[in-house]
C-alpha cells in the first residue's frame, strides 16, 4: 500500500486554504487523474463515467482511472482484467502519450510563469519553490490558488496542491488534497498534522517495510519518531533508520532542484499473446520508433544511442544497441538501426514484449547533422516535423507511417499489439544491460 492510499484524502477541513502559510514557501502540484482527465477533456461525453487508460486485455495494465472508477476499486498498475472485472462498465482507452506529453507542458509552463524553480517529478507533479516569488505574487496560499485557477481555466484540468515548508510535507499535503484541492500545512503545526499518520506515509516505507516497523509496534508516524534510533536500526538498518528518524520530526533539507534531465527516452510494447511473426514485431518497432522520436523533437532532444529491448515468452530479457556518430530525432533513423538490431540477433523464439529507446541525449536544437548517403536536402526529419505539427493541432492518431496500416486497410492500435493490450509502456529509467 503506498502513500496515496493511505494519507486521508478530501476534506483539508482546518489545514486548509485558510491556515497559516508564513514560510511555507513549497508546493507539491498533482495533477487530477492525469491521462484520464486529459482523455475526458477531449471526450466531454465521458464526464462523470468510470473512464480507464490502459488495456483489459490479459496482459494490459491500468495506467490511470478517473475518480468514478476508483470508486469500484480499481488503481494504476492494476492489471487490466482484475480493473475490468472490479468495474464492468468502465469505458477502456489506450494510453495516447503524446497528448499527455503535450498536456504536461503547458501545465508545466503555467508552473513556470509563477517561478523559474520547478522540479518535474513526472508529467503529471512537480515541486515549486515560490519564495522569490511572495513579493510580487502575494502568499504561498495565494499562489497555489492561482495556480490552480490557472490550469483549470487555461487547460481545462483540475490539480491538488499541497503548500508547506518541505518537501516532503508538501507532498503529503497534495495527497489530502485530492481531488480538486489545496492542503497547507503551518509551520508551527507539523508534528500535528504528521503524527497521526500511518508509518507507510513515510517515504521509503513499502510494505515489507512497514510489516517491520509494525511488528515492533510502530503503527503511526508519532510511534517511530518516539522509538530509539537504535530500535529502528534492527529494524530496517542504519541510513534508512536515520532517514525514517528525521522525516517523522518533518526534517527534511532537500532544495527544490529545477528539470531533472532525461538520460534516456524510449518506448515498449508488451504483447497479449506471444508473437513470432516478423511482419507484426516490425510494425510494432517502427510504431514504437515513431513514439520515441516524436517525444525527442517535443523535449528538444537527440541521441546518439539506440537500443531495443526484447523480451521472451520465458521472460529472458534481451538487450542489444549502437552508437552512432551523429545524434538523431528521426523515427526512420531509429527504426531502421533499431531494426538492424533485432535482426543480428534475431533470438528465433516466441515474444512477450519489445521495446526501443534512444540514450546519450544532447540539445537538438542548432546540433549539426550530417546528411546520410542519397538523402534528399528536406527529408525524414522535416515530413516527421511537420507531422508533428499536425499531430499537436489534430490528435496524434491522424498521422502515421504508411507501414502501420494493415494490408485489409485497417489501422493497427498504433503499438503493432493486439486491441485491448498494454499498450506502449513508457519508461524513463535508463537500461544497463547489454549484449
Amino acid at each position: 500500500m503506498g502513500r496515496s492510499q493511505v494519507v486521508p484524502r478530501g476534506g483539508a477541513g482546518e489545514f486548509g486554504p485558510d491556515a497559516d502559510d508564513t514560510g511555507c514557501t513549497v508546493l507539491h502540484v498533482d495533477m487530477d487523474a492525469f491521462y484520464a482527465s486529459v482523455e475526458i477533456r477531449r471526450r466531454p461525453e465521458l464526464r462523470g463515467k468510470p473512464v480507464i487508460v490502459g488495456g483489459a486485455g490479459p496482459r494490459g495494465v491500468v495506467s490511470a482511472a478517473s475518480y468514478e472508477a476508483r470508486k469500484y476499486g480499481v488503481r494504476s498498475a492494476m492489471p487490466g482484467a482484475r480493473a475490468q472485472r472490479l468495474c464492468p462498465h468502465a469505458i477502456f482507452l489506450p494510453p495516447d502519450f503524446s497528448a499527455y506529453t503535450e498536456a504536461s507542458r503547458a501545465v508545466m509552463a503555467i508552473f513556470r510563469d509563477v517561478t523559474p524553480l520547478v522540479e518535474p517529478l513526472s508529467l503529471d507533479e512537480a515541486f515549486l519553490d515560490i519564495a522569490g516569488a511572495l513579493r510580487l505574487l502575494g502568499p504561498p496560499a495565494g499562489i497555489a490558488a492561482m495556480i490552480r485557477r490557472r490550469v483549470a481555466q487555461e487547460q481545462r484540468l483540475t490539480c491538488s496542491v499541497g503548500v508547506a515548508a518541505t518537501k516532503f510535507l508538501a507532498k503529503l499535503g497534495s495527497t489530502r488534497a485530492k481531488p480538486d484541492g489545496m492542503v497547507v500545512i503551518p509551520k508551527e503545526r507539523e508534528l500535528e498534522y504528521l503524527h497521526p499518520l500511518p508509518v507507510e506515509a513515510l517515504w521509503g516505507v513499502g510494505e515489507r517495510t512497514a510489516e517491520s516497523l509494525q511488528r515492533l509496534g510502530l503503527k503511526t508516524i508519532g510511534d517511530l519518531s518516539a522509538a530509539p534510533v537504535g530500535m529502528l536500526r534492527s529494524a530496517v538498518g542504519d541510513a534508512a533508520a536515520h532517514h525514517l528518524h528525521e522525516l517523522s520530526w518533518a526534517r527534511d533539507p532537500r532544495r527544490v532542484i529545477p528539470d531533472h534531465v532525461e538520460k534516456s527516452i524510449g518506448a515498449e510494447t508488451t504483447f497479449d499473446v506471444d508473437v513470432s511473426d516478423l511482419s507484426t514485431i516490425r510494425r510494432t518497432m517502427l510504431a514504437l520508433s515513431d513514439k520515441v522520436a516524436r517525444r525527442l523533437r517535443q523535449a528538444g532532444q537527440a541521441g546518439r544511442t539506440v537500443s531495443v529491448k526484447i523480451r521472451l515468452a520465458d521472460f529472458q530479457t534481451l538487450s542489444r544497441s549502437r552508437t552512432v556518430d551523429v545524434p538523431t530525432d528521426v523515427s526512420r533513423e531509429i527504426f531502421e538501426i533499431g531494426w538492424a538490431l533485432f535482426q543480428a540477433g534475431r533470438p528465433g523464439e516466441r515474444i512477450r514484449l519489445v521495446g526501443v529507446r534512444v540514450e546519450g541525449l544532447v540539445h537538438a536544437d542548432g546540433t549539426p547533422r550530417q546528411m546520410t548517403l542519397g538523402e534528399r536536402d528536406h527529408g525524414w526529419r522535416d515530413a516527421e516535423r511537420a507531422a508533428d505539427a499536425v499531430a499537436a493541432r489534430f490528435g496524434a492518431g491522424l498521422v502515421k507511417p504508411a507501414s502501420l496500416l494493415r494490408g485489409d486497410g485497417m489501422r493497427t492500435d498504433g503499438n503493432g499489439a493486439a486491441p485491448g493490450g498494454e499498450g506502449a509502456g513508457e519508461s524513463q529509467r535508463r537500461h544497463n544491460g547489454r549484449t
